[in-house]
């Protein structure tokens, strides 16, 4: 007869479970250099902004402040990433990057209302700008970030921390060519209030752009399904193409980050069925039409299963029919 459960586990020699991708590295130097890069152009406009009086230049600063913590942790996300699972951490540090990607986006989110908020007061009352100092730093920083956006590409762009990095980089590159247009315009007709209004609308792009990383962030953190995968597709799609294989239930889909889906499920077969044969096929078929490396699946026959449903209901039955006034039952609940 055999054994009535293979309870097996896909995946264990995965990459993410002993450390990084094969990209990790990559992925880590470049955002290493990058954030060098924006740290050191940082406090030369942080300098450039108060000289010139730009709000312009030091919202752009502000940006370039999340943007050189958003790189950097994400540098030491990698490096975290790094370190192999143990006992307490069976999943790896991989998920430290998800966190710091949501620490990223809510970042974004606060200097962009900064930058609206101070936007509003200048256009009230504009201060002196000087716009000769404006235009060059705002010059050199759009040069800065285009050099850091290069590198950035190089990496994988299908990890959130990276797309976190990129749309830092992408507001700052949005930032420098507003500060480049304000400055050309104070220069021609002396209208100050351009100064104010281009930082608003730059803001505006960064809020939406922060909303998406908080979004895609805290949907992994909730453990929310991969866009990819639909249970309901898989529920349909197994025993339709498994043989032997009658029903999937109690399908959970979930990742540590977007480039590495679980799913763990219950599979019921006929009872003359292979156990070990019907869940390789079942594995195969995830890896081949959902791209999903690792599974755990619970296989078991349908004549061990009805008798599972029975005996539970049993029990269900036995525990509410002896259950008193002031009784706990077996899960602690009155």
């Amino acid at each position: 007869m055999g054994t009535h459960h293979n309870h097996s586990h896909d995946g264990h020699h995965h990459h993410g479970l002993h450390g990084h991708s094969p990209g990790g590295e990559n992925n880590r130097m470049r955002v290493g250099i990058a954030a060098a890069l924006t740290g050191l152009f940082m406090i030369a406009e942080v300098v450039g902004g108060v000289i010139s009086g730009s709000l312009a230049l030091l919202a752009d600063a502000g940006h370039m402040l999340t943007d050189f913590a958003a790189l950097a942790m994400a540098w030491g996300a990698f490096t975290m990433a790094k370190k192999p699972a143990n006992w307490k951490h069976t999943f790896g540090y991989d998920r430290f990057s998800i966190l710091i990607a949501f620490v990223n986006g809510l970042t974004l989110f606060l200097i962009a209302i900064w930058i609206v908020w101070e936007a509003f007061h200048r256009i009230q009352a504009p201060g002196e700008i000087l716009a000769g100092p404006m235009l060059w730093v705002a010059i050199a920083g759009l040069l800065v970030n285009l050099i850091v956006f290069k590198i950035l590409t190089g990496a994988d762009q299908e990890n959130l921390n990276i797309r976190g990095a990129v749309l830092h980089v992408l507001g700052d590159l949005l930032g420098s060519v507003a500060a480049i247009i304000a400055a050309l315009i104070i220069m021609r007709t002396g209208w100050l209030p351009i100064d104010p209004i281009l930082s608003g609308l730059v803001a505006i792009l960064i809020l939406r752009s922060a909303w998406f990383l908080i979004k895609d962030s805290a949907h992994i953190l909730l453990e929310g399904a991969p866009a990819h995968i639909d249970r309901r597709a898989i529920r349909e799609d197994l025993p339709a193409h498994v043989e032997h294989l009658l029903r999937v239930e109690h399908i959970h889909a979930w990742s540590i980050t977007p480039e590495r889906p679980m799913v763990t499920m219950e599979a019921i077969i006929s009872d003359e069925a292979s156990l070990e044969t019907v869940n390789r096929d079942i594995k195969l078929r995830l890896k081949s039409e959902f791209g999903i490396d690792h599974a755990t699946v619970d296989v078991m026959r349908e004549s061990t299963s009805l008798k599972a449903a029975h005996a539970h209901k049993h029990h269900e039955a036995y525990k509410h029919g002896h259950k008193h006034n002031g009784d706990k039952d077996d899960y602690g609940h009155i």
